[in-house]
């Protein structure tokens, strides 16, 4: 009980993700519980009442809401390896803000490409792919958002990749084709093993994703 790191989640969920790979690039081991979400646990409920959401992270039975705050948290607490957040005061206020423009853009957005369909779809799409053209610009020529080092905003963003198959087929375009720097920079992410272990198989994901369309897409 020392040191009992507990993490409520889902496994498609890119936030959740973001939890999974802060504790494995800090060498965290954690007990992952997999939540239902049509039938939430009662420790999920008593964890998080506000929201009443995944992922919850639990250290030594205090829960950790929100994925950002959770992957700041980690980086704080195990400081001692591969730290996520910039030293720098000003180049950690923009890590921040970049995160935090993928959380209240990128959600929505990616959800107007798969589950729409006509004009609404149509406008989804274009701004699903001016939003990752944003994010392709801020990357540049980088390896990485922060640099040469992978971090805080590659963290924010790298869940949404496994999804992008999804994206490709139901919006019927190819995100290759439009950002090819962000999928080069998808790439170099995976070649990370805290990475490739948290991110499930984008089939899969497809998978998952024709189940929801099934029950919330027209035909």
């Amino acid at each position: 009980m020392a040191n009992e790191v507990i993490l409520l989640d889902f496994w498609p969920s890119m936030f959740g993700m973001r939890t999974r790979i802060a504790l494995r690039e800090k060498g965290v081991e954690f007990e992952y519980r997999e939540e239902d979400l049509a039938n939430k646990s009662p420790l999920l409920l008593q964890m998080n009442p506000v929201h009443q959401k995944i992922p919850v992270l639990i250290h030594n039975g205090k829960p950790v809401c929100e994925s950002s705050i959770q992957v700041e948290y980690i980086d704080e607490v195990w400081s001692h390896k591969n730290p996520i957040l910039p030293s720098d005061p000003y180049k950690r206020a923009q890590a921040r803000f970049w995160v935090d423009f993928i959380d209240k853009k990128m959600y929505e957005a990616q959800g107007k490409v798969w589950a729409t369909t006509g004009e609404e779809q149509v406008a989804g799409k274009k701004a699903f792919i001016e939003l990752l053209k944003t994010l392709e610009s801020e990357l540049g020529d980088k390896p990485f958002f922060g640099g040469d080092d992978f971090g805080y905003v590659d963290i924010g963003l790298i869940g949404f990749y496994t999804w992008f198959h999804a994206y490709d087929k139901y919006g019927n375009f190819s995100i290759e084709a439009e950002c090819p720097k962000l999928i080069a920079w998808a790439k170099r992410c995976l070649q990370r093993e805290s990475v490739a272990k948290s991110l499930p198989d984008s089939e899969k994901v497809t998978d998952f994703i024709a189940e929801l369309r099934k029950k919330f897409v027209p035909e």
